[in-house]
């Protein structure tokens, strides 16, 4: 099965390509028409673990195809997703010669993803970026739509830029190797685009027999929730590219998660967790303002539940202290604190009329 899901842009126009095996084909996608001749020299980011099991097979792949191919190994996890850890890749970029002609390859998942294109977006000024997304969660939404960066200890990814990748490459066997946890995390994604944008897609997920892990999920539905994710990412990123409108209702979830993600450390509740909580969050929000019906609230934390993603807040939690970390959100305009809620399954909206009372009762129920 393969699917080829262009994102449209005025000027940066590119293909996700979705296939099994898709890896050891790296070198031929680089050399076709639609990546319009990248320079030979290639520096391939990933983490310890994820070269370990895939760094050679896009070496070989590379190099077969005429690239001259080094690598940059750094440390795995989201708290090493800073400017100090970016260092290292402008490092190797400076050592191997890197040319505006050249290519970034991130091999990994988000934080590999974000930190490599933000580093293609500000070495010489901008280079290019292949995104070779190895988690569920990259492959459905971070490696697509140009957003890079890194975080500040006060917020996450406050430190970015645009900056579109010149092809994206997916390969789901791939996640036969991801840890479960990991696949949940990505599922989490999966039931946002459901939620914001694809209702038979929330139908197929609450039809799915398990979605804890990957062994449980037919490679009929796996493609599904790749193709159907990545077309609805694609959409909005056609429309939007720079999150001036549309593209703000892919943060569903994501304005209540950062703060939980970003006040404890990175190290209790990965990425996709925090979005559960928040899209959990954001629903009773909905309801408590009358936008959603509970009914379907109870739908999108009974689906939460049955991935085994948190519903509830971790224990201990400062419920000031989330509130005010929503001010240094990236989605704040004139101090409001803007919140993608639901109105039906496939359809949200995008409001500064959350009440701060609103947001302490909610969490409070949590």
């Amino acid at each position: 099965m393969q699917a080829v899901i262009p994102v449209s842009l005025p000027q940066n126009s590119y293909e996700i390509a979705i296939a099994s095996h898709n890896l050891d084909q790296i070198g031929t996608w680089m050399t076709n028409e639609t990546t319009k001749k990248l320079g030979k020299k290639v520096l391939a980011v990933s983490n310890p673990t994820i070269f370990k099991h895939y760094g050679q097979r896009v070496i070989d792949s590379l190099t077969n195809a005429g690239f001259a191919v080094s690598h940059c190994i750094l440390p795995a996890g989201e708290r090493y997703k800073t400017p100090a850890t970016l260092q290292k890749i402008y490092d190797a970029a400076l050592e191997h010669h890197l040319e505006r002609s050249s290519t970034l390859v991130a091999l990994g998942g988000g934080v590999i993803g974000d930190m490599t294109g933000f580093a293609a977006a500000t070495w010489l000024r901008g280079i290019n970026v292949v995104q070779v997304p190895t988690s569920l969660l990259a492959m459905v939404d971070a490696a697509i739509g140009g957003k890079t960066g890194v975080n500040h200890p006060r917020g996450k990814n406050l430190i970015g830029a645009f900056h579109q990748p010149r092809l994206v490459l997916i390969d789901p066997q791939v996640l036969k190797t991801l840890p479960a946890r990991e696949f949940r995390a990505g599922i989490a994604e999966v039931i946002k685009y459901g939620i914001i944008w694809d209702r038979e897609l929330f139908d197929q997920l609450e039809n799915a027999p398990r979605l804890d892990q990957i062994r449980y999920v037919s490679e009929d539905l796996l493609q599904d929730i790749l193709t159907r994710s990545c077309q609805a990412k694609a959409h909005v990123v056609s429309k939007d590219e720079k999150e001036s409108g549309l593209r703000e209702i892919l943060n569903y979830g994501h304005t209540i998660g950062h703060a939980v993600e970003s006040l404890t450390g990175y190290r209790v509740v990965n990425h996709g967790e925090g979005v559960a909580i928040g899209m959990v969050a954001a629903g009773l929000i909905a309801v408590k303002m009358g936008l959603w019906d509970r009914e379907s609230s109870d739908r999108q934390i009974a689906l939460i539940e049955k991935v085994g993603l948190p519903t509830r807040l971790p224990e201990g939690m400062d419920l000031d202290a989330i509130v005010a970390t929503l001010q240094s959100d990236k989605k704040v305009k004139e101090g409001k604190v803007r919140f993608v809620l639901p109105r039906q399954i496939g359809s949200v909206i995008v409001s500064d009329q959350v009440e701060a009372e609103v947001i302490r009762h909610v969490l409070q129920q949590m």
